[in-house]
């Protein structure tokens, strides 16, 4: 059994169950470190009860909200890079009182060395990596956008956004032409944009498309992205200045513009009324199990995001010959006191 090939690598895998007895979306990784300690690290997890035992700590790999850092950051024991403590900042406007690294930075936690690595997710998003007591190097990523400096693992922790091999809209390519195309279209022109993470790399694109005029964003959007990317540009309110305005804002608040902008969604969801462009912060399908070839752990353990994915992707690598396990089949479960 691949629970029996984790314990035999010293580690134990865990999911925890929430107030009304169900299961939480996520996953904490039990082992003992160097020194023989039995440490727990907790992986994108809401925040324990402070009366209630705690993971040694309480690792954010990014600042979106499925991540839950916005209830793990109120933790002194949480641990994540300098630009995702700015962005949980930003986005809840509560104080992050954990633990700060630089991305790349190697730290200690709890008598563990562990080494962060970038996923190009979002800005500051990254991977932990560490070896337990017996030498089984653990790699946890959080969302991927770019594996290419990930370090190959022994037992791999990670995600499954576009996981579904079967799934067409699980295959795709970053559509940077059209995207181009649109920024340079006569007229006002709006992207549909996530505020933390896609706005940014929205940006990020148009300034190396050649584009160096004002972006419009709503107050936080401008806040983060600021605070995020050191070459940001002028980046200006969303009060119309001009017949060739550019625009980025959430999906949702493209109706709010004015009837004569052109609209697109930066997204490979076709759930929007407006066209979309292919852009996305995420790894496809093929990418992701090319990362996992590449990275050649001995188990991969699949916790992310809900739904049937973790398992569609599980079961696609255990089909290739890679022995996986997705977070429904962990049959270990914190009490429920360690809620």
């Amino acid at each position: 059994m691949i629970s029996k090939k984790l314990i035999d690598l010293g580690v134990l895998a865990l999911r925890q169950r929430n107030s009304r007895g169900t299961f939480k979306p996520h996953v904490s990784i039990r082992f003992r470190g160097n020194e023989g300690d039995l440490r727990t690290f907790s992986i994108d997890t809401t925040r324990t009860l402070g009366k209630y035992p705690q993971p040694d700590a309480y690792l954010i790999t990014h600042a979106h909200s499925d991540h839950h850092g916005k209830s793990a950051m109120l933790s002194p024991r949480a641990v994540c890079t300098e630009k995702t403590a700015t962005a949980l900042e930003i986005r809840h406007e509560k104080k992050y009182v954990g633990s700060m690294c630089r991305l790349g930075d190697e730290i200690d936690i709890e008598g563990v060395r562990v080494r962060t690595c970038p996923t190009e997710h979002t800005v500051g998003a990254t991977a932990f990596y560490w070896e337990n007591d017996v030498g089984t190097r653990i790699l946890v990523t959080g969302d991927v956008k770019d594996a290419s400096k990930l370090p190959p693992c022994d037992v791999l922790i990670t995600e499954a956004n576009y996981g579904d091999p079967e799934d067409p809209s699980c295959h795709f390519a970053d559509d940077l032409e059209s995207m181009k195309c649109a920024l340079f279209e006569s007229g006002p022109v709006a992207f549909g944009a996530y505020e933390f993470g896609k706005a940014q790399r929205a940006v990020e694109l148009m300034r190396g498309f050649g584009y160096d005029g004002a972006i419009r964003m709503e107050a936080r959007t401008r806040a983060l992205t600021r605070s995020m990317l050191e070459d940001a540009g002028e980046l200006a309110g969303l009060d119309s200045g001009g017949e060739d305005d550019v625009f980025v804002v959430a999906p949702w608040d493209l109706n709010k513009l004015p009837w004569n902008v052109k609209k697109y969604v930066l997204s490979c969801r076709a759930d929007y009324p407006y066209p979309i462009i292919k852009i996305s912060d995420h790894l496809d399908a093929c990418g992701l199990e090319d990362m996992v070839r590449k990275l050649n752990p001995e188990v991969t353990l699949v916790y992310h995001p809900g739904g049937h994915r973790p398992s569609k992707f599980s079961k696609h690598l255990n089909s290739i010959g890679i022995d996986s396990i997705s977070i429904d089949q962990i049959g270990n479960v914190l009490s429920n006191e360690f809620i």
